[in-house]
């Protein structure tokens, strides 16, 4: 027999259950980047090479398709979208253009000179090595050199001010407070005397 307080933990259980199948059920197709993008592809095609033989070997392929940014909306690489989402249309049609254009006896640079101009330079997972994208490549070790300068700097200015703040000894101590002060020697012995009878 169940107790009051289980029977409402399986009645509330069951009814979160069906309130998220439901909301699952009316959300379109996602990807880890948002909504998915089906009608997204483009056909990447040349025609094959005379006396055609492919290329690239079966990794050689897959390390290309990591280079490859898929186009539905997601992330990921044609590579990985194809392999872990398995509701993507989009990587299957690229992954088959890569396959063709392997077959029709294309090289790596030239199958991405390929989808480049068909889908532009977004289509590649790193922005090419020239021009203003250079910024892109250069700027997180400039912004970490930067920042180690920065620290250092900061760092020696602490330590500067840490040192002349530590208190001196004797009569160098007496001599830095009555020019720091502006005091007699004899105002400062009066008040160095209090000080002692304080204790």
């Amino acid at each position: 027999m169940q107790s009051r307080r289980e029977f409402v933990g399986a009645v509330i259980g069951g009814v979160t259950t069906l309130v998220a199948a439901t909301v699952r059920a009316q959300q379109p197709a996602q990807t880890m980047s948002g909504p998915m993008e089906q009608d997204a592809y483009r056909p990447v095609k040349l025609g094959a090479k005379p006396e055609a033989a492919a290329v690239l070997s079966d990794e050689q392929r897959d390390d290309l398709e990591h280079q490859i940014k898929c186009q539905c909306g997601c992330v990921l690489d044609v590579y990985t979208c194809r392999t872990t989402d398995f509701s993507c249309a989009v990587s299957p049609a690229m992954h088959a253009d890569v396959m063709g254009l392997v077959a029709g006896g294309y090289a790596a640079r030239e199958i991405l000179a390929a989808f480049q101009a068909v889908y532009g330079e977004r289509v590649l997972m790193s922005p090419l090595k020239q021009g203003f994208n250079w910024v892109g490549y250069i700027m997180p070790f400039a912004v970490v050199l930067a920042g180690g300068i920065a620290v250092a700097a900061v760092s020696r200015r602490w330590r500067r001010r840490a040192e002349s703040a530590a208190p001196v000894s004797g009569a160098t101590g007496a001599a830095v407070a009555a020019r720091a002060i502006d005091a007699t020697p004899d105002e400062l012995e009066a008040l160095s005397a209090a000080v002692r009878d304080d204790r």
